[in-house]
Order: C-alpha cells, then sequence, then structure tokens
C-alpha cells in the first residue's frame, strides 16, 4: 500500500539516481523523478507537478553547482538554487507537503576554528554559497514543513563528477597534483547522506540538520586516502598552502540531539565506497 508520494528534483544528478533506486525498494512509496524536463525556475511548472501527482514530500536536490561555473554565470546560479527553492517552497505549503531540501557547508565562510552547528550563522563568500544560501532562506521562510540538510566534501553518486573522480583520474595518470593541507572538513559519501535522507522522509522533524560523515581531515590527507585505496601512489598528491585557511567542517548536532540516526566515520565510508568502486571495475 502506498502511504508516501514522494517528487524528486534534480533526479538525474549526483544524489537524485541513489536516493530514488532506495526508495523504489519500498513499496510503500511513489517516486516521482524529474530533471530538466520540470524547469523549477518556472512556477507554473512546478505548480502543474504538484496537481498532477500530488506528492506527500519533494526533496529537492536539483542544483547549479561548481564555484567557478556559479561565478561566470551568476543569473542562472541564483535562478535555479534560489527561484527554484522558492517556488518548491510556494507549492509545498499550498499543498502541505514536506519540503526536503539539499543544501551544502559552503554556506560558512570557512573562518571558524572549530565545527560548525546548525545554530552558528551563515556568512557566505562565493556565488554559489549565496544562492544556496538564498534558497535556504526561500525554503524555512515559505514552507512550514521544511528540512534543510548541509552536508560536506560529498564524493560518490551517479554522475563521478565529483573530487573522488578527479583524484582517481589524476592516480590513473600518474600526474602529480595539489592537494592543500590547509583546507579541513569532512568527506561525506553519497551513499551515507541517502540513508539520511530517505530516513527523514518520515519523520517528524523540521528544520536544518547538518549531516555529514564524522571524523575530520584535510583535502590532502583526502586524496591520499583515495590514492592508497585505489591502488595508487599517495604522494602523488602534493601539500600545498592556499592563500586563505579554510574550515567547513560541520557538527551534526541536531542529528545528535534528536538520536534519528547517526553519521559513520569518514574513513569507513570512503574505504566502503573505494571497494564498491573496485568491485564494479573488476
Amino acid at each position: 500500500m502506498i502511504n508516501q508520494t514522494i517528487w524528486i528534483t534534480g533526479a538525474k544528478g549526483r544524489l537524485g539516481p541513489s536516493i530514488m533506486e532506495v526508495l523504489n525498494h519500498n513499496r510503500e512509496y511513489k517516486v516521482i523523478g524529474t530533471d530538466i524536463d520540470v524547469d523549477i525556475t518556472d512556477l507554473s511548472q512546478v505548480e502543474q507537478m504538484m496537481q498532477i501527482y500530488r506528492p506527500t514530500v519533494i526533496i529537492n536536490c536539483a542544483a547549479v553547482s561548481g564555484v567557478a561555473y556559479c561565478e561566470a554565470n551568476m543569473v542562472q546560479a541564483f535562478k535555479v538554487n534560489a527561484l527554484g527553492a522558492r517556488n518548491l517552497a510556494i507549492a509545498a505549503r499550498g499543498a502541505n507537503c514536506k519540503l526536503i531540501h539539499i543544501s551544502t557547508d559552503d554556506v560558512f565562510d570557512g573562518k571558524k576554528a572549530g565545527r560548525w552547528t546548525e545554530f552558528d550563522a551563515p556568512a557566505p563568500k562565493s556565488v554559489y554559497a549565496k544562492s544556496k544560501y538564498a534558497g535556504e532562506q526561500y525554503v524555512s521562510s515559505l514552507c512550514p514543513k521544511h528540512l534543510i540538510i548541509r552536508s560536506s566534501w560529498v564524493y560518490g553518486g551517479s554522475t563521478g563528477n565529483d573530487y573522488f573522480g578527479e583524484v582517481v583520474a589524476k592516480g590513473k595518470a600518474g600526474e602529480v597534483f595539489n592537494a592543500p593541507v590547509d583546507k579541513v572538513s569532512t568527506p561525506t559519501s553519497a551513499d551515507e547522506l541517502c540513508k539520511f535522507i530517505v530516513k527523514m522522509i518520515d519523520t517528524v522533524e523540521y528544520g536544518i540538520y547538518h549531516a555529514a560523515c564524522e571524523g575530520m581531515c584535510t583535502r590532502n590527507e583526502f586524496a591520499q586516502f583515495i590514492l592508497g585505496g585505489m591502488g595508487y601512489d599517495v604522494a602523488l598528491a602534493k601539500g600545498n598552502f592556499e592563500p586563505e585557511q579554510s574550515s567547513t567542517l560541520l557538527d551534526n548536532l541536531m542529528m545528535k540531539m534528536t538520536e534519528v540516526h547517526e553519521m559513520p566515520h569518514w574513513q569507513e565510508a570512503l574505504k566502503a565506497y573505494v571497494d564498491k568502486v573496485k568491485t564494479k571495475e573488476a
């Protein structure tokens, strides 16, 4: 018996296909996935989808990402990341629908020495970060039943267009590359992030949740772990210093307080993903 109808936007992006795969195994869910076929920046198209499918939950994975790309395409970045989120929030509110909105650790400026909690004030610097934070603000102000999920250094998923893929490509080519020793956060497996997102569908939890794997590392340590796990020379990841030190280390404080879920350590999750990749390549 179907208990929830779930609409996933950005269903062909990094997270969307993984979430759909998990949800399609549960007969209690009817899952609708859309990508560029439904323009979330067009409110009339969003409302039409709501009228046709009447979802009870929307998971917004649609986004324009890439810091450099967003800097060069500011209008498109804000249109998708902010206006698109606004339209989904308006439609969700009208249908008394739960909106799960995927955001990012980039909403913080990276200047804090410790971990960022859900109660710290964002201070986005890049166009990408500002557009994502604008989307958060629209969602939180327009849709009462909202859940904003921030994560950090997400790798895996379906596209392969991520830091993991970049490092593996360098490893295969035997090419030396810079991997900063002064950029700190936590690598987070898309598989583990999807588990948390799916778990939150049937909860009555709302607000902002951080969902990053536990532990911490530098970008250099992240790269070396990937290289070593995949059987490449770890020395290819050359430690360097960036013009500005930064840390977007997230504390899953809300998750710990509500005890709804527990994320694994980043090394455990990354090893599992490396094994998964190596199995597929074998």
